[in-house]
């Protein structure tokens, strides 16, 4: 205490003019800090900090070669394009908007203070201030959103404002701070930067805007939301008054519907979906641009051609054999669609008759057949454990023998089904897998007979891959949507024997023309393989083919799930297989696969002229010169008809007179009887028709020497 009263009795020795001086010094230097404290602004940062954080709300994907085939939104926050540089912007803009915000911006270092004096003056004099910020002071508002918040208008914050332009100017180039201002900068709505604001109101890069184009944008900064009477009336401050009317109408057209925020022709979208996950990436796939526009208006005009009242939906895919690259990816061409987000290219469904080239292989193969060998085409009836299977060809008519080249080439589904039973449905199951079908995650028996018919669900994707393993031999590979893919190396599904054989068959346009014709949508002036399918209920047509170079798949239906209406095998998938094909081989046609070895020819005849003699391909050791059917002395004699475990049921609108039922045998019976509960019906070829009451039966076919030789039970309700 005694120091600081001596310090005090010292003070006041002083003389008073001092001590006046010394507080006001002590005043000010206490006012100028607390001053400068208040007025501190946030942190700026450097240029490439504010360019490195950058992110777009869009992603981007590009095809094999480069060209951006589509676009799509991920942060939703604000719409943000790449960062644009500023010689990619036209300097028009930037001198239109120095005129317009900041006319001493090359002169000054962050503070117009000639602006800020004549907003002053204005103010005193009543008149409107004019705004004095410069485009270094709303930068710094953009960096740091604190600076420009509602209610901040007050000389503490014009001073803040200012403090952080300073700190922009002495660390960034005047370029650097044009090419973040307008990168930046809110022009209407979520549009923020030059990208999106030239993209989404004139539908331009920023490197195509006029004159015109820079005065709107630039009238446009101070009020995002005017209309565009007041917005033509700003630009037109900007222009002489002879311009006007131009700028009029263009202000109106800008602010019209929304232009896309891409130059892009939304060629993938199902694709973008997929593999655009994050915000900024820019994706390259091994898709085409050219490829995919064939695939996708070959698909739109089938699809306007058939109506969305006979089928809504579709998808292709197109793949480069040699190198299982994806050429075309089209997950659906909206139009008609009722479900047009769904990626019809990657959707599970019914794969029809396309399995059946995989179970013929698997056959021959084997040596269970060959494609000379003669398949029964009739009535069969198979006992399942969920009841009896009675498979139908497509047009609901049997052909009787045929050969196995017939047969796949008909797409005949009786004879696929009798295929099945000789290679077991475990082993087909199994195989397909292999095949990278590996959506079968039941075993076989899960799905029974009916998988040679394609009960099975796949991909359009996983169709194109095991189709393309046909084309190579048998060798299956996945295939690919982007380059940084690994390749992985083929691996062998089936032999190159069988593969070819049955590719020739699928390529051979006389043995499929009794069920399509010889004009059909499958035929090409060149090589080319090729299946169609369709699933149960008319809910999904197929066309999946290949020539030497490319496979393409093709798939028709309804993604809801219903049926379509009066589509048939050639009608729905084919003829956009057919347009596509043609025009990858526009300029080299497909060439037919060379003969590989352990296959032979030879010159076939079919005995009781079951079909025409003809030059036969044979795995080495197998062929033969006359084929037919097995004389009924080779069979074994049994009942066909009823099968057993079949129930029957009494319709009690029928007269009961008119519900006998025929009971059907094969093989050599003569001599043979049938005894239904021990009733004698007498010979069994005579097809007897017998009238058996509620409950179980048991129906006996007896050989002449009286001993059983077939015996069943069914039941009558």
């Amino acid at each position: 205490m005694a120091g600081v009263k001596a310090m005090w009795q010292r003070w006041r020795r002083w003389p008073w003019k001092v001590r006046l001086a010394a507080g006001g010094a002590g005043t000010g230097f206490a006012l100028f800090t607390a001053g400068w404290f208040a007025t501190l602004p946030p942190p700026m940062p450097d240029y490439a900090t504010v360019r490195g954080e950058w992110r777009p709300s869009e992603a981007w994907l590009y095809d094999r070669h480069g060209v951006l085939i589509d676009s799509m939104r991920v942060d939703f926050a604000a719409r943000r394009l790449d960062w644009t540089p500023l010689d990619k912007i036209a300097p028009i803009v930037g001198e239109t908007l120095m005129a317009s915000e900041d006319r001493r911006f090359m002169q000054h270092r962050g503070v117009d203070w000639f602006a800020m004096a004549g907003s002053v003056r204005a103010r005193f004099q009543g008149n409107r201030p004019r705004g004095a910020s410069t485009i270094s002071m709303q930068l710094a508002g953009f960096l740091a959103p604190a600076l420009q918040a509602p209610g901040t208008r007050g000389w503490r914050d014009k001073a803040r404002q200012m403090r952080a332009a300073w700190m922009i100017e002495n660390r960034w180039s005047k370029d650097e701070i044009l090419e973040a201002y307008l990168n930046l900068a809110g022009f209407r709505g979520e549009a923020q930067g030059i990208g999106a604001a030239a993209l989404g109101l004139f539908g331009k890069t920023p490197d195509a805007l006029s004159q015109t184009d820079a005065r709107l944008l630039a009238a446009l900064l101070p009020r995002p939301r005017a209309g565009p009477q007041e917005l033509g009336r700003r630009a037109c401050a900007l222009a002489g008054a002879g311009e006007c009317p131009a700028i009029r109408a263009a202000a109106i057209d800008m602010l019209g519907p929304v232009r896309r925020l891409a130059l892009d022709p939304g060629l993938a979208p199902h694709l973008s979906q997929r593999l655009l996950t994050e915000a900024g990436m820019k994706v390259t796939t091994t898709l085409d641009a050219r490829t995919q526009r064939i695939a996708a208006g070959a698909l739109v005009r089938q699809l306007q051609g058939l109506g969305s009242d006979r089928a809504r939906d579709g998808a292709v895919v197109v793949v480069d054999n040699a190198s299982g690259d994806v050429l075309a990816y089209v997950g659906g061409v909206g139009g008609g669609s009722t479900a047009p987000a769904v990626d019809g290219a990657n959707a599970y469904r019914q794969a029809g008759s396309t399995l059946k080239p995989f179970l013929y292989a698997q056959a021959l193969e084997h040596g269970y057949l060959t494609a000379a060998s003669i398949l029964d085409d009739s009535p069969v009836q198979l006992d399942t454990a969920s009841g009896l299977y009675v498979p139908q060809n497509y047009d609901r008519d049997f052909k009787g023998p045929v050969s196995v080249r017939s047969a796949l080439a008909g797409s005949l589904n009786v004879p696929a089904v009798r295929t099945l039973l000789l290679t077991g449905v475990d082993s087909f199951r199994d195989r397909l897998w292999d095949s990278g079908y590996h959506g079968l995650t039941e075993d076989g028996q899960y799905y029974g007979f009916s998988l040679a018919l394609g009960s099975a669900e796949v991909t359009l994707m996983e169709q194109a891959a095991a189709f393309r393993a046909l084309a190579l031999g048998g060798n299956w590979s996945p295939i690919r949507l982007k380059p940084d893919e690994k390749r992985e190396k083929p691996r062998p599904v089936y032999t190159p024997q069988a593969s070819w054989i049955v590719a020739d068959m699928m390529a051979d346009p006389d043995a499929r023309a009794r069920a399509f014709g010889l004009d059909s949508a499958l035929r090409l002036p060149f090589w080319a393989a090729v299946k169609t399918g369709t699933s149960k209920a008319m809910r999904d047509n197929w066309c999946i083919g290949f020539s030497d170079r490319f496979t393409v798949a093709v798939w028709i239906g309804n993604l809801e799930g219903d049926s379509m209406r009066a589509v048939s095998g050639t009608s729905g998938a084919a003829p956009v297989w057919r347009d596509v094909m043609r025009a990858l081989h526009a300029d080299q046609p497909g060439r037919a696969p060379a003969m590989p070895s352990g296959v032979e020819t030879r010159r076939v005849a079919f005995a009781g002229g079951i079909e025409p003699a003809r030059t036969e391909f044979f795995l080495r050791g197998t062929g033969q010169a006359l084929m037919g059917t097995a004389p009924a002395t080779a069979r074994r004699p049994r009942i066909v008809s009823p099968v057993a475990g079949s129930v029957y049921a009494i319709d009690p609108d029928i007269p009961i007179d008119r519900q006998r039922m025929a009971v059907q045998v094969t093989g050599e019976v003569t001599g043979h009887r049938l005894v239904l509960d021990r009733r004698d019906l007498g010979a069994a070829d005579a097809r007897p028709l017998v009238l058996a009451g509620p409950g179980s039966h048991r129906l006996q076919l007896i050989d002449p020497a009286g001993k059983p030789v077939d015996s069943l039970m069914f039941t009558v309700r």
